[in-house]
């Protein structure tokens, strides 16, 4: 059975580089990917260097577990340190937004808590996926993002050229 994802990709380590690996290693698991813009944000919770941020939705027939699994050994094969602080320098995050309309805290949390409160998850969120509604809020993400307050974090959209092919 296909099942909609949608992924939350960051990097702030040779940032060009580990989004174009992760992407390329999500178009080469997941069936449709599909992007948002990527944007520039700062370093939220640290003081570091910037993030290039993006969501991108998928479908897949692997269970939630299999995919978080498959996403850790994306992010390790591109140089990910575990062990470090929440709040640090990372060459490629990836992080499970949402799996179909799953709710659950059972080995993982869905739909992800960040999306109702980081900016540079919210945005790309409500850009691939508009009129999708967050299963436990109600609302689309573009209502979501309309009413999110926009003073806290500061992003930026870049230019950033990839396809799935």
């Amino acid at each position: 059975m296909a099942h909609e994802i949608y992924i939350s990709l960051g990097s702030n380590i040779d940032r060009d580089k580990h989004t174009r690996a992760g992407l390329d290693a999500l178009a080469e698991f997941f069936r449709d990917v599909r992007i948002s813009s990527v944007y520039e944000s700062e370093s939220v919770g640290f003081a570091g260097s910037h993030f290039y941020n993006l969501v991108a939705a998928a479908t897949t027939d692997l269970s939630v577990v299999e995919v978080c699994r498959y996403l850790k050994k994306i992010e390790d094969e591109n140089g990910r340190v575990r062990g470090e602080k929440k709040f640090a320098p990372r060459t490629l995050d990836l992080d499970l937004l949402l799996y179909d309309d799953l709710v659950t805290k059972q080995g993982v949390i869905l739909p992800r808590d960040e999306i109702t409160y980081n900016a540079f998850v919210l945005l790309p969120l409500s850009e691939v996926a508009p009129e999708l509604t967050h299963p436990l809020t109600g609302q689309t993400y573009q209502q979501m993002w309309s009413d999110y307050d926009k003073s806290n974090q500061k992003l930026w959209a870049i230019e950033f050229n990839w396809s799935a092919e």
